[in-house]
Order: C-alpha cells, then structure tokens, then sequence
C-alpha cells in the first residue's frame, strides 16, 4: 500500500484497527511512534547495486488507554512528514514489536482495517547466482490424467 492510499483509507474511517497476519489485533491503544522515509542502498549476490526506499511506519504499544490514535490524527502526521521531511508518495512498511524482536510488515486494507502482512526474503539475482529453479511436482496420476485427456481430432496428440 501506498502512502496516497492510506491517507484515502483514513479520510473514511472513524476508527483505526490494524490486523497482524496471525489474526490478532493491535491492541487499540498504539501509538504510532515514527513515520519516516528508509533508504536502503545494497548490493545483491549476483552484483547488482540496488536502491529501495520505503515509508515507514512504528507502530508501538503503551500501557497509555486514555489516548487512542484517531484517523484524523495519522492523516496529520502523515501530512507533517511529507511536508518537514520530504516524504515522496512510496510503499509504506510497518514495524511492530513482536515478542523478542521487531517485526516488519507490508501493509493492506480489507475495507474495514489495516492489515499487516508478512515480508519475505528471497534471491534477486536468482538469474546469475547458480541457485537451481524449483522443478515442478507432479504426481503420476495427475500426469497420466492428463495424458488420457486428449479426444481423439482435438489435435493435441
């Protein structure tokens, strides 16, 4: 999700709720602590300079339940931090404390909440680092199903 998004979203909403991918939810008394632009300049295994910037977004949670953060207050944030620091219109990230550690998410909305989804990592060079692709699985019975699907004057035999 981009920040244009969000900021829309917002505009429509009375309350805010973000979803963690197991289900739960963020305990409705968050605070959203950070929002800033991360820039990320790296060099992939196959040797490739690569540049990422993000919006990020901290999400953290106090033991503060008379202060709720509402839409209108993250719309003015959001507004501030394109304003004093430049923030460009980019996909934004999310970081929550998990348990042990930070944990970084992507964001969507589902019409009615925010969800936080998860971040994987993968090879962005898998063209030129010699990591084999995955072969297809194909179990016996699903491959002669198909070979046993031709009619016969369909051409594909």
């Amino acid at each position: 999700m981009k920040l244009s998004e969000i900021k829309q979203q917002l505009k429509e909403m009375n309350t805010l709720a973000f979803q963690l991918p197991n289900g739960e939810l963020v305990p409705s008394h968050f605070h959203v602590t950070e929002v800033g632009k991360v820039s990320k300049h790296f060099i992939d295994c196959g040797g490739t300079v690569r540049h990422e910037d993000v919006v990020n977004f901290q999400l953290w949670e106090a033991h503060d339940y008379d202060h709720r953060l509402h839409p209108e207050k993250l719309i003015h944030i959001i507004e501030l931090s394109e304003k004093i620091i430049g923030i460009e219109d980019l996909e934004i990230e999310v970081e929550y404390q998990m348990s042990d550690t930070i944990g970084k998410f992507n964001l969507d909305f589902n019409g009615e909440k925010f969800l936080l989804t998860s971040k994987l990592t993968t090879c962005l060079a898998s063209d030129s680092c010699g990591i084999p692709q995955e072969k297809t699985k194909v179990r016996i019975g699903e491959w002669k199903a198909k070979e046993n699907s031709c009619a016969p004057g369909s051409g594909c035999c």
